[in-house]
């Protein structure tokens, strides 16, 4: 089994997410932080800080150059971090020793990787963002295809009341609605540039720094930092702590899968796997990965929140553990994602075993609608105590409770209306359409 499921041969097509993996490869790092010390030349060239010759030609070597990671093994050993290593072997390659003398002027290490992420976590977001997109929308139809399917709600893990299949899965949905706003709005907090130089204080810069970091963000369409954020790693923590809210969400729909496979009310989705002896086993393999992926991440929130605690200018320890937690958290995120949505979009639903649940329980779940049909002929407190004690009857002679209160209770009251579970729905028809317009007005 590999140290990473979600990369090893054996189990990334369960635990893995190729489009965001590849975006946490040493190869993407490395890219990335040769666009930054490119870039940096490039608007360092415009301020005239550097010759304007030399910063055309590291920005064009930065995206030409190829450096092979595992070169670069030995000096991240030894130095902890991978730009020295990095930038030498930048400047070797570029066999222009008159040019990369200016390579990496004023910077540190942190500048370089920590905008070098910025840029990746650009894609993670839009990768986010339009799998969220997609997902509301399939939650959307799903939700207005069961708009009128009954189904027994469960509160504490008990029957509670009829609901609608419809609105149990627009509650699945509504909180991707605010995710996806959270995530528009940590943007301009999380991509952003770094660079502050050495101790944070851009003292190498010789008074361009703030001017040289907004032309930086320029150059690449970046944001500009209103103050340099070294140490500061609320924006890191932000973003860790939304993937932890989708990866609830997610969970919450595994779970709500897995305990719909358990009892068997008429709720199924995706393919069923195997077992390796039990011919009969059809089991909820997807649902399992989701919920396990979910777990994983919001365990994975914790470390990195426990890394905002910065020490001093810069913390190599606290450092590194985003290192550690961040790209397994955001695959994580994503492959929970997708598992999610291959699972709405094959939703198998069995109708007449949901309608089943109802007779199975001797119309006990008809208890509430029971007791508001009394009280239009007496007060609230003597109906509900009536229909309590109709329900112990019920359950102590194995008879429906409609056959029970119709036979304790002379009043003129249409019984079969009454335990109607359509006509026990309340408003579900209304938050359905409601959930499905404000899902077709974001997504446009």
């Amino acid at each position: 089994m590999a140290i990473s499921l979600a990369e090893g041969q054996m189990f990334k097509g369960l635990f893995g997410d190729a489009e965001l993996t590849v975006l946490f490869s040493d190869s993407a790092e490395v890219r990335a932080m040769l666009l930054v010390e490119g870039a940096l030349a490039a608007a360092q060239g415009k301020l005239g800080v550097i010759p304007a010759e030399s910063a055309d030609i590291i920005n064009r070597m930065a995206r030409e150059v190829l450096i092979d990671p595992g070169y670069l093994a030995e000096g991240i050993a030894r130095d902890g971090v991978v730009v020295p290593a990095l930038v030498a072997a930048f400047g070797k390659e570029m066999q222009a020793p008159e040019h990369s003398a200016f390579l990496h002027k004023g910077a540190t290490s942190q500048d370089i990787i920590d905008t070098g992420l910025a840029l990746r976590l650009r894609r993670v977001l839009d990768i986010l963002d339009s799998r969220m997109g997609a997902f509301l929308n399939v939650l959307a139809d799903q939700a207005e295809t069961y708009k009128n399917t009954p189904m027994a709600a469960r509160t504490r893990h008990q029957i509670a009341t009829p609901t609608a299949l419809g609105a149990r899965i627009a509650g699945w949905g509504a909180p991707f609605l605010r995710h996806r706003q959270r995530l528009a709005e940590l943007r301009p907090r999380v991509l952003v540039v770094s660079l502050a130089g050495a101790s944070g204080n851009l003292s190498a810069f010789e008074g361009r720094g703030l001017e040289t970091a907004d032309a930086l963000a320029d150059e690449l369409g970046l944001g500009r930092a209103e103050l340099p954020w070294h140490a500061a790693r609320d924006g890191i923590s932000e973003l860790a702590n939304l993937c932890g809210l989708i990866c609830g969400s997610l969970g919450k729909i595994a779970q709500d899968l897995l305990l719909s496979a358990q009892i068997g009310d008429g709720l199924r989705a995706g393919a069923s796997g195997g077992s390796s002896t039990m011919p009969h086993k059809a089991n909820p393999t997807g649902a399992e990965a989701m919920l396990a992926l979910s777990r994983q991440g919001q365990g994975l929130v914790a470390q990195i929140s426990g890394a905002a605690i910065h020490a001093q200018e810069r913390d190599g320890a606290a450092w590194s553990q985003e290192w550690l937690s961040l790209p397994a958290l955001i695959v994580a995120t994503g492959a929970a994602l997708r598992h999610g949505l291959e699972l709405t979009q094959s939703l198998h639903v069995d109708a007449d075993k949901m309608a089943a649940v109802f007779d199975d329980t001797q119309g006990l779940m008809m208890a509430e609608a029971a007791s508001f049909a009394l009280a239009d002929h007496m007060g609230l407190a003597d109906a509900r105590s009536v229909t309590k004690s109709a329900c112990a009857k019920a359950v102590a002679s194995g008879e429906n409770l409609r056959d029970v209160i119709a036979r304790e209770t002379v009043l003129p009251i249409d019984w079969d209306a009454v335990f109607d579970a359509r006509s026990a729905l309340g408003e579900s028809g209304e938050i359905i359409t409601r959930f499905a317009a404000l899902v077709r007005a974001k997504n446009g």
